[in-house]
């Protein structure tokens, strides 16, 4: 497999989207990121890819493709059969808001060879291979129009050079951004065997003490935390707390 052309610093960019595609990527094996390459289609020849499209502080697309053995382990989980899109969705996004804050387009599923040669066709389509010992179980592609001339994210100066406006943190980024919100009140573990033997009246128990304030998500992200509510019969948050960037969930 050939080098990209691209730089060493944008190099750098892209392992670094592809670490954190892998770090939500669904799969039991424990994948090691390899070095980036020049997109091939033959790269992973067998197995299912999801390939999106994203615009924002940068404009490209990117191409999440799994083996076969992961495709034929979300159709035939015991939970019922999980869509592939939906799954690896949160490595698209990951994968792209390395660049940049982003608005990805849903995706479109495809047959990995498929999607692998219609981004290798485009002028420095970079791959890079997550592996495990020395096969390829998925590939992470992307490229960028253009890429950055320095690899610094979205082709944008780094904070404070170029007389660029350093970029806003917290919630401004989200400004005209439609994501998904969601409320959790709280989180616990189980395993498959207990999952299966639920049944209508059974409780889980949470990690949450009750009266606990409920954690309000942007895409998986806390961004805040309030008091359950009733609002004409819909449960609703009213927020108490707004979460500083970077703070761990307690």
């Amino acid at each position: 497999m050939t080098a990209p052309t691209i730089t060493d610093p944008q190099l750098a960019l892209v392992r670094s989207a592809a670490e954190a595609a892998l770090a939500v990527l669904p799969t039991s094996r424990e994948l090691l990121v390899g070095a980036p390459v020049s997109a091939r289609a033959d790269m992973l020849t067998t197995g299912q890819a999801v390939t999106a499209k994203f615009s924002g502080a940068a404009t490209g697309e990117v191409v999440v493709v799994v083996g076969q053995d992961l495709a034929d382990a979300l159709k035939e989980s015991p939970l019922g059969e999980l869509d592939l899109t939906a799954a690896v969705r949160p490595a698209l996004e990951a994968a792209a808001r390395a660049f940049g804050p982003v608005v990805l387009d849903p995706g479109q599923l495809m047959e990995s060879g498929v999607a692998l040669s219609a981004i290798a066709a485009k002028n420095d389509a970079v791959a890079v291979p997550l592996l495990d010992g020395g096969d390829i179980r998925a590939v992470i592609a992307m490229t960028l129009t253009p890429w950055p001339s320095d690899g610094a994210p979205g082709g944008v100066a780094r904070r404070g050079e170029g007389g660029v406006a350093p970029m806003r943190g917290g919630l401004d980024m989200l400004h005209d951004v439609e994501m998904e919100v969601s409320a959790e009140l709280g989180r616990t573990r189980m395993s498959v065997r207990e999952l299966l033997s639920l049944i209508p009246g059974a409780i889980v128990e949470l990690d949450r003490a009750a009266g606990s304030p409920a954690d309000l998500l942007v895409n998986g992200r806390l961004i805040a935390r309030g008091e359950v509510v009733v609002i004409d019969e819909n449960f609703g948050i009213r927020i108490t707390e707004i979460v500083a960037p970077g703070s761990e969930r307690e």
